[in-house]
């Protein structure tokens, strides 16, 4: 492990409402650069960057936005620590417009793009000239794969446009010019720039919430991230947006007219915070706010430090989907402050993440709910075994290979790794290592070799029938699920079980009783029905339950998957306007892939529905639902 010294960084503390003290007190005094892992398991096969020789340790944007041209245009100035006699930087880009790049003295440097990998865009080459603050002057094109520009009537308000950026895993370079790898920690500061009338949000400290004035009708936003963080955590939002105080150090931004819905949704946020300090030690963030998106936001939450942005679909009216919350709140622990040092190592963020989100559940909701999501997660863990192709498929492991699909792998099994762990040795001690663990790594990469390594270390401590009862290499590194795995049983579901037995059996719809149940309760009901089924259960139980018409996305996601696999005519109308509404991966891939499996009868569906939701979904996702139409 390498270490190097960061440059500091000034600044500029403007700003009103609310507390703009408070907001400025939040933004500490520079810290060291991370480090560097250079082990062989470490090294970023997705990233141009050598950050041995010259590696980034801040940026600061200073950005025009554009939404008649779809473009980001300015600069970004990054700050650079090279080793002795280092000539060049190599920055990884995306179709970005350089126009010039210069020293902070204004002296111009020779730069270069090479070719562009379809995957992982181009090096940008920057010669040095003994530098150690370079200036990019730059545009982040229409187009860029990071960035989705939405139209008003796209939007909740349908009266003013909407630009958001997802950047994890690798988008970020399409309109950051930096070294774009989970290793390489860097901090940073932005100025946005955009219409007046508007409002700019980022996964920093604001340190102008009402933003200032910038001339010709715009309004500037100024922005500050003192902790180094990966750089796909780097991430906008801008729109009509609105803010409500959810506590001491936690809100909710949204368009005017979701506002109301999504404070009643996030009313716990500021209780989920506490509880999650008491399990792992402090939030070390500073604020912690919520942006709800657009539907046509990819996924269900996405981690960005300060500001977590969340899709509409988890509003339910219930707050039955608060451990989406749970999940993001948890990866300012796991993910944000130790990070996977590359992209096989993601389990180290989300499996970590997702046990943790179970264990603040279990604290602010009880233990029957924490197990009731423990037993539906072990079925959609053999579900996404089977469609990787049984437990000996290399997909299986958690630490894979860059271009793995493992679906939600990561997520359950490495959950249940971790919650092996705990059963193995004891909650306390568990609970102990963990809070220790990441305190040691705290804003540094991580590898599954250096996590091996420290429990070994930290926990097992020698004792060698612990290592051998815990079977840490076959949980890692091997496929499927190790014969030690703990597996929890919900009474709650096993009363869905029998209400579904019963339907299969022969029993009319009307005798199913599911009032109080939450959305996962649904999704096990509809996800245990047999596939087929003939058109008149179908038409029973929509009538009984209103199904194709849900307001909520989960359930209505589960029950279209059941009319799809069997050709049920009278949910098409249904099917397509989803099709149409939502953005969200998690619902979109598998209501295509279900089509897809149908046939001509359900491609002609799929492609039909696809010509108008395309260009409404992120990058992201019409990558995925592309190879399933094989478009």
């Amino acid at each position: 492990m390498r270490s190097f010294i960061a440059a500091g960084c000034a600044a500029l503390l403007l700003g009103a409402a609310p507390s703009a003290l408070a907001l400025a007190s939040q933004v500490a005094a520079p810290t060291a650069a991370a480090p560097i892992l250079t082990s062989p398991e470490a090294k970023d096969s997705l990233t141009y960057a050598r950050p041995e020789i010259a590696r980034v340790t801040h940026v600061d944007l200073d950005l025009a936005v554009d939404f008649a041209g779809q473009t980001l245009t300015g600069t970004a100035a990054l700050s650079v620590l090279a080793q002795p006699g280092a000539k060049e930087i190599i920055l990884d880009s995306e179709n970005l417009g350089v126009k010039k790049v210069t020293d902070d003295k204004g002296n111009a440097l020779k730069w270069e793009i090479g070719k562009a990998d379809a995957e992982k865009g181009a090096p940008l080459t920057v010669q040095l000239n003994g530098a150690q603050r370079i200036i990019i002057h730059y545009t982040a094109q229409k187009g860029a794969s990071a960035l989705q520009w939405l139209p008003p009537e796209l939007t909740a308000g349908k009266q003013k446009p909407f630009l958001f950026s997802q950047g994890q895993a690798i988008h970020n370079r399409s309109w950051v010019p930096t070294q774009d790898s989970p290793g390489i920690r860097q901090t940073w500061t932005a100025r946005l720039v955009v219409p007046e009338g508007m409002r700019a949000v980022m996964s920093a400290i604001q340190l102008t919430p009402e933003g200032e004035p910038a001339g010709d009708g715009r309004r500037a936003f100024r922005f500050a991230m003192d902790k180094p963080v990966p750089p796909y955590l780097i991430a906008l939002g801008v729109g009509d947006l609105a803010f409500r105080s959810l506590g001491e150090r936690t809100g909710v931004y949204a368009e005017p007219s979701m506002l109301d819905r999504a404070a009643y949704e996030l009313a716990d946020t500021e209780k989920m915070v506490e509880v999650a300090e008491k399990l792992y030690g402090p939030y070390r963030w500073g604020r912690y706010d919520v942006l709800v998106l657009p539907p046509a936001f990819p996924y269900g939450g996405m981690e960005n430090p300060v500001l977590t942005f969340l899709t509409p679909t988890f509003i339910t009216g219930d707050r039955s989907n608060v451990n989406l919350v749970a999940h993001e709140l948890a990866h300012s622990w796991s993910g944000n402050l130790v990070t996977n040092a590359t992209w096989p190592d993601g389990w180290l963020n989300e499996g970590f993440t997702s046990y943790f989100e179970n264990r603040i559940q279990e604290a602010m909701y009880g233990r029957e709910r924490a197990v009731l999501e423990e037993d539906l997660d072990w079925d959609v863990l053999l579900r996404s075994i089977e469609e990787a192709g049984g437990m000996s498929a290399p997909e299986t492991r958690l630490r894979g290979d860059d271009g793995e699909e493992s679906g939600q792998i990561d997520y359950i099994k490495g959950a249940i790794f971790l919650r092996t762990l705990e059963h193995t040795v004891g909650r306390e001690a568990w609970d102990a290592y963990l809070t220790s663990y990441f305190d040691r790594f705290a804003f540094q990469p991580q590898t599954t070799a250096g996590f091996l390594a420290d429990l070994r270390a930290n926990l097992i401590k020698g004792d060698k029938a612990l290592e051998e009862k815990l079977q840490l290499d076959k949980w890692a590194y091997g496929t499927g699920i190790p014969d030690n795995a703990v597996r929890q049983r919900s009474a709650a579901l096993a009363n869905v079980d029998a209400q579904a037995k019963a339907f299969t059996a022969g029993g009319p719809a009307s005798a199913i009783q599911p009032t109080g149940w939450t959305t996962q309760e649904w999704q096990r009901f509809l996800n245990n029905l047999p596939r087929k089924q003939s058109a008149a259960r179908l038409a029973e139980l929509d009538q009984a339950f209103n199904l194709s018409r849900s307001p909520n996305a989960y359930v209505r996601t589960a029950w279209l998957e059941l009319a799809i696999a069997n050709r049920w005519e009278p949910a098409v109308p249904a099917l397509e306007e989803f099709l149409n509404s939502v953005g969200r991966t998690l619902f979109l891939r598998p209501l295509y892939k279900g089509l897809a499996d149908q046939g001509e009868w359900g491609m002609t569906i799929a492609r039909r529905a696809y010509a108008t939701a395309r260009p409404t979904y992120h990058a992201s996702t019409t990558g995925s639902i592309d190879a399933i139409l094989k478009q």
